[in-house]
């Protein structure tokens, strides 16, 4: 019987090859599954500040904002984002309810509801 040479048959190198490659796979989606959240992230904070500038505008424009709904558009680090701002009656005719609710390309992103009240 002669004794076994030194090193690792095929077989030892084929799994750890396959166990290397998905180490590898694992964690190229961790690392897309966390860049897609910090875009979601950044859209989702652009949408907010577009929503609260429309709301804030409305509150210092200092009158009871007109029952309706209006669109315009928000540009924000170069993103055009859609805003569109809903005007409803309260049971309190002082006061009315305020939606901001913001999209891009149609995809609705983010709604910031307030109430204004006659100034």
């Amino acid at each position: 019987m002669s004794p076994r040479a030194g090193g690792f048959t095929l077989i030892e190198v084929m799994v750890a090859l396959a166990i290397t490659a998905i180490a590898l796979v694992a964690g190229l989606k961790a690392t897309a599954a966390l860049t897609d959240n910090a875009q979601r992230q950044g859209t989702l904070l652009l949408a907010q500040v577009c929503a609260e500038n429309q709301l804030i505008s409305l509150r210092l424009a200092r009158q009871l904002p007109g029952v309706g709904d209006t669109t315009g558009d928000c540009v924000q680090a170069g993103r055009a984002l859609q805003v569109t701002q809903s005007v409803r009656p309260t049971p309190n005719p002082n006061f009315r309810r305020v939606e901001a609710s913001v999209s891009e390309n149609s995809v609705f992103i983010v709604r910031v509801s307030t109430i204004v009240g006659r100034n």
